[in-house]
């Protein structure tokens, strides 16, 4: 049996501001924008060399929808982003303006730190120890 995620919603604001930062910003490759009618959009974004995990930027519809915009996991860390070179993507964030919430750690299973995207929601920058991840 072989099974992995294909897509995470996020729920975003608007799809042209969300590609914005997810692309210019985190340097994220964008996969798929397509139009599906009424107002609504198909937009994926990945990081390089993902392999095949995707954010799908999800417009908030409705006021429900609209309140968890940055918060989807009651202000725990949302998403982890690994990265073969902590020190270089860093480094590029912060001069990017990404706000990190803390300093650099080393941890058993590696260096991270968190920072919030453009909308609060938290994330990993993580470059893992254990090997093959």
């Amino acid at each position: 049996m072989s099974q992995h995620l294909g897509a995470v919603s996020l729920v975003v604001r608007d799809y042209d501001e969300a590609k914005a930062y997810y692309a210019g910003v985190l340097g994220f490759d964008i996969v798929e924008d397509r139009d599906m009618g009424e107002g609504k959009r198909w937009v994926t974004v990945a990081p390089p060399g993902s392999g095949g995990t995707r954010l799908l930027l999800a417009k908030a519809a409705g006021p429900a929808q609209a309140a968890a915009i940055g918060n989807q996991t009651g202000g725990r860390v949302f998403l982890f982003l690994h990265t073969d070179d902590f020190g270089r993507d860093y480094d590029l964030y912060r001069s990017r303006g990404v706000e990190f919430r803390e300093e650099p750690r080393r941890e058993a299973y590696g260096t991270v730190a968190v920072f919030e995207d453009l909308y609060g929601n938290l994330w990993d920058l993580l470059q893992s120890r254990i090997e093959g991840r």
